[in-house]
């Protein structure tokens, strides 16, 4: 009776404010997972992708943001919350379809994927195309400020060279941070040799004195202000980093670095399968593809874009690296059970550096960094469009 009598007064409350229950429960939304500063969001007069898309389905998109894979995976594996559409990178997807974490996808809802160029479809980490569909490709890179370096470096060696002590920045994951000592070394990125992480732990320890910072989406205001410089980040990332900062530079070292793609696919725990596929189909479609493009500066998978006479970084040395940049190249793969658990061990006694002593201290400070990253993310000031475009 209870119940009943409370449903009763909700439904009379809600029919006073022109709402029914029955609206209520056809409300269509969807939960969008993805990393920060990494879709067309309407600044500069460019597109707002998940506005136009609401515009285009009626779907509401609760869109949120993390800022690297390992923390998506954890979220996602925890079940804690319901997303519909997430942006792994090649390993991660490999691994969450490896561990059953992934829904197929229904490829009659997303007729757009027909723009995929060829060269991104059957992937080592979803051969089939079963369950993801690139979103965007691109190279980690070195960043330089090149008033505050002697000379333009070529080798991932710099970051540790002790004439920039505190003004280096490392990147705060552990396949890409343990990724640029393997490349250094000349030790294969998907190693299962323990004595092989061991070395690059190693080199990382020798280094971790002179590093500023280990950081993420706070890499854009540590070198657009000129506070550190040297960093390790993402090619497309550098490029608005350096509109808002001309001083800074960017190589591909000799010894060779990553090359990702970074897909969208659905996790199991979603509760609205078909306006996820729905939503990557919007984003595949030339006029979305074109516009994330120019605005996030990555390599666009997507083959209408590079047909699009208009699209202004086809010839972008970053964005389209030359074929030589790219033969020396490694992707990540998905890393065994056990390699996988001994890198985040050596990953975490790098961090904590097995000091039990500063736990307080190392929680305040990640709950500190999470704060300035949401600030960072929300707050930041981005030129998007490139002068040849407003020209």
């Amino acid at each position: 009776m209870k119940k009943v009598l409370f449903v009763t007064i909700v439904t009379v409350l809600l029919t006073a404010m022109g709402i029914t229950l029955a609206s209520c429960d056809q409300q269509e939304y969807i939960n969008v997972y993805n990393w920060g500063l990494y879709i067309s969001d309407g600044a500069d007069g460019t597109i707002d992708v998940n506005k136009a898309f609401t515009e285009a389905t009626g779907i509401k998109v609760n869109y949120s943001y993390f800022t690297s894979n390992e923390d998506m995976y954890a979220k996602v594996k925890g079940g804690g919350s319901s997303y519909d559409v997430i942006f792994p990178s090649d390993y991660m997807a490999q691994r969450m379809k490896d561990e059953g974490l992934l829904l197929e996808l229904d490829y009659d809802n997303i007729p757009n994927a027909v723009n995929i160029s060829e060269q991104y479809k059957g992937m080592y980490y979803d051969p089939e195309d079963k369950y993801t569909v690139p979103y965007n490709v691109g190279l980690v890179g070195l960043i330089y400020n090149k008033t505050m370096v002697e000379e333009a470096p070529d080798s991932w060696s710099v970051l540790w060279d002790e004439r920039y002590a505190g003004k280096i920045l490392m990147i705060n994951n552990p396949r890409d941070g343990f990724g640029v000592a393997q490349l250094m070394l000349g030790i294969d990125l998907n190693t299962p040799d323990r004595g092989d992480w061991d070395r690059a732990l190693q080199a990382l320890l020798k280094q971790k004195p002179l590093v500023q910072s280990y950081v993420m989406d706070e890499v854009f205001m540590k070198m657009e202000s000129g506070e550190a410089a040297l960093a390790v980040y993402y090619a497309g990332d550098f490029l608005t980093m350096k509109e808002n900062n001309p001083d800074l530079e960017m190589v591909y070292p000799k010894e060779g670095t990553n090359s990702f793609v970074d897909v969208m696919c659905i996790p199991t725990t979603s509760q609205n399968k078909s306006g996820a596929e729905k939503y990557i189909d919007f984003l595949l479609s030339s006029e979305i593809a074109l516009a994330n493009a120019e605005y996030l500066y990555y390599t666009s998978p997507n083959k209408t874009v590079l047909e699009n006479e208009e699209y202004s970084l086809k010839d972008d040395p970053y964005t389209y690296p030359s074929a030589e940049v790219m033969a020396n190249t490694q992707y990540y793969h998905n890393l065994d059970e056990d390699t996988l658990r001994y890198m985040n061990e050596l990953w975490d006694s790098l961090k904590i550096g097995g000091d039990e002593g500063n736990t307080t201290a190392v929680v305040v400070a990640v709950a500190a960094v999470a704060v300035a990253v949401g600030l960072i993310v929300f707050l930041r000031i981005r030129k998007k469009k490139r002068e040849a475009m407003m020209m």
